[in-house]
């Protein structure tokens, strides 16, 4: 990476950080006055109740401020720098994946917004129904997949095997990851703090790795600063939280750029934390029917079984962030495998 294109990332990480942080300054307040509040489930841990009227859909404050500062950026590095995004010489896969990348987000974000907008101003608790939302994300990410299968961008690289062109297979591939990502990172936004800041780590990772990929580099860095605006406010005790309009965006984002850098299968490692929290609903909900009623957690998803357990907000978040960047560095070792 040369200087030039080190200076626009740090730059964008920079703006990004500062604009979602203002950003929080100003959207808060509104959220407040429009009554915008979490509803908090009885389900949940009893001192979730605490949290009631918080408002929700603080994801904006990252999605307003990565999107920004992303067009400022290309638009900086189109007309003024040597460096550019956008170029004949990356080849059409590598430019729709960014742009479809971030539509992705975009559009996912948007089905966690009608899910938000449902249950705080509908008052109806549990949002879009599972299968409206499930079908909302096959169309978002079958989109997504097509896109990228027809400006040839089916190869991926597989670790222990090498660059593998899954041809009219990366469709079916390509739609699964995304749903499963969009999912995975929803469930981790349970507690104060949590799904931002694995989530942060997992950008900073891809920021690091994106290498001559400067679009997926300017996203990440746009994303890892946005981000981190968002934790000031949601670090507990949270003034705001993202809501599944952020959380969705998100799964999404992270998606595009695994994708964006030919490197879906680095989200295992790198999303090890989304998995286990996926995993321990999975099998909370068969321990429950097999053993007519018994539980295998204590409560899921696994953050609240540590919640129960005795343990902080702010030691699930420390831990759980400690487990990610753990991951990343397996992320890393597998890329020269």
């Amino acid at each position: 990476m040369d200087t030039t294109t080190l200076i626009l990332i740090t730059v964008t990480a920079l703006v990004s950080f500062f604009l979602s942080a203002l950003l929080g300054k100003v959207l808060i307040p509104v959220l407040h006055r429009l009554k915008f509040g979490q509803t908090i489930r009885d389900v949940g841990p009893a001192w979730h109740k605490n949290k009631q009227g918080t408002p929700t859909m603080g994801g904006f404050l990252f999605i307003l401020a990565s999107c920004v500062t992303l067009t400022a950026a290309v638009v900086v590095s189109q007309l003024f720098l040597p460096v550019k995004v956008f170029s004949d010489a990356w080849g059409g896969a590598v430019m729709t994946k960014m742009v479809a990348g971030v539509l992705l987000a975009l559009c996912s974000g948007g089905i966690g917004f009608l899910d938000d907008y449902i249950k705080v101003v509908k008052k109806r608790n549990l949002g879009l129904t599972s299968f409206q939302k499930l079908f909302a994300q096959l169309l978002v990410a079958a989109g997504y997949a097509v896109s990228v299968y027809m400006a040839g961008g089916t190869a991926v690289y597989v670790p222990f095997l090498g660059p593998v062109d899954f041809g009219l297979w990366f469709i079916p591939f390509a739609v699964f990851v995304v749903v499963a990502a969009l999912n995975a990172v929803n469930l981790t936004d349970g507690i104060d703090g949590l799904c931002g800041s694995v989530s942060l780590i997992a950008c900073l990772f891809f920021l690091t790795v994106s290498g001559q990929y400067i679009g997926q580099g300017l996203m990440a860095a746009a994303l890892a600063g946005a981000i981190a605006g968002f934790l000031l406010w949601n670090i507990h005790p949270a003034k705001v939280f993202m809501g599944d309009t952020g959380s969705l965006f998100l799964g999404g984002a992270l998606a595009a750029l695994a994708f964006g850098i030919n490197q879906p299968f680095l989200l295992v490692p790198v999303g090890i934390v989304y998995i286990a929290e996926t995993l321990s609903v999975i099998l909370q909900v068969l321990y429950f029917k097999l053993t007519h009623g018994k539980r295998l957690f204590k409560m899921s998803p696994l953050h609240h079984h540590f919640e129960m357990s005795g343990w902080s907000e702010n030691k699930i978040v420390v831990v759980f962030s400690a487990v990610t960047l753990a991951g990343c560095g397996v992320a890393a070792l597998l890329m020269f495998l």
